[in-house]
Parts: structure tokens; sequence; C-alpha cells
């Protein structure tokens, strides 16, 4: 079980990537700002996590190799 799926089309557009990435920094900031240093620290492995999923080691796959999701059942 993966925690973010890169082949989802979904993550598909780099301006939904770049956003979620951005938003888990966001709220890791907020959660030091606020003195919650464990929360904290849980967000930016969070954020660690997201950013290489999702913008470091990102290869989008081809539509057309990937097989049907119902199985090619008609």
């Amino acid at each position: 079980m993966k925690f973010i799926d890169p082949d989802h089309p979904f993550y598909r557009p780099l301006w939904v990537r770049l956003l979620l990435v951005g938003l888990c920094a966001g709220w890791t900031a907020l959660e030091f700002y606020n003195g919650a240093e464990g929360w904290g620290m849980i967000f930016l492995a969070v954020t660690a996590y997201a950013f290489a999923q999702l913008i470091l080691f990102f290869k989008p796959s081809d539509p057309a190799a990937r097989p049907p999701e119902d199985g090619g059942k008609p």
C-alpha cells in the first residue's frame, strides 16, 4: 500500500503536486509557529515524503501502457 500513488491521474498536473506539497509545508510551519514541535516533526516528515514522491522522483506513467482499472471486463 502506498501513502501517495503517483500513478493516479489526479497527480498528473504539476500545479496540483506543487499545491499539495505547499499545503503540507504551510501546515508544518503553522505547527512549529504554534509551538507544537511534535506535530511539526510529524508534518515535516509528511512534507518530505510528499516532496520526494510528487516532485523529486515523479515519473508519469504512460496511460496507454496501464491495464484498464476494471480488468478489461465489459
